[in-house]
């Protein structure tokens, strides 16, 4: 199947069955959506949603956060992973955003990416979720599952599978495919035991069509370094 193919029929699947799709975080604000995207790296939607509640009471503004204690937003945080690298990084984001943008969370790619903790997978899930831009963020889900169905070839780091990913997607339809690759990989393409058997999609998909006639392929590399 010609890749052409392949998104025409991704496209128009996951338009049927999941046309409005989007961020299981849990969050009000610009300022909540970047923290809890900064905690959610290595880290599940369900224990950020667990985290944020409580930490949005002690902190509900970035303002708060700025004049925090490192020891008591490590308190708030510290079930997550890496609770020390994210403490940091929430603070200094916090100090910068009220220092450098007078306290709004900024909607540029380029501005958000000055931020602590924040790299071009976070700016883009905030630009594209709160600010309602075509940008399309490469987590874990999105570079396993678009290399799985066959969407994205031989691309070895997160940057190389956007470009693939957008170069075929319609600018409106970008900010769906985000949160269409990813709930697909959490709830059906997942990374051990794909669930085949209940998959919409093993018409077009590229792993099922190898699996099928018996020829293993191997998993997508990891990916590393800031979110």
């Amino acid at each position: 199947m010609k890749k052409a193919e392949r998104f025409h029929r991704f496209l128009e699947y996951f338009s049927e069955n999941m046309p409005s799709a989007g961020t299981e975080l849990m969050y009000r604000t610009p300022y909540e959506l970047i923290v809890a995207v900064i905690l959610s790296a290595q880290c599940t939607d369900k224990r950020v949603n667990m985290i944020t509640p409580v930490f949005f009471q002690r902190f509900p503004t970035v303002e708060k956060l700025a004049q925090s204690r490192q020891e008591e937003v490590y308190e708030l945080i510290k079930s997550c992973s890496y609770p020390n690298n994210k403490t940091k990084h929430l603070m200094g984001m916090a100090e910068m955003v009220v220092r450098e943008y007078s306290g709004q969370i900024p909607g540029d790619v380029d501005h958000l990416q000055k931020l602590p903790g924040v790299g071009r997978k976070t700016a883009h899930v905030v630009a594209s979720v709160v600010f309602r831009q075509p940008k399309l963020a490469v987590d874990t889900h999105v570079f396993r599952v678009s290399a799985r169905i066959g969407l994205t070839t031989g691309a070895k780091t997160p940057l190389q599978c956007e470009r693939q990913l957008v170069k075929h997607i319609p600018e409106e339809k970008i900010m769906l495919a985000h949160h269409w690759l990813i709930l697909h990989g959490r709830y059906v393409c997942q990374a051990r035991k794909p669930k085949c058997n209940v998959c919409g999609i093993t018409g077009f998909c590229r792993y099922f069509e190898k699996e099928r006639v018996g020829k293993k392929i191997k998993s997508p590399p990891r990916i590393v370094g800031k979110a």
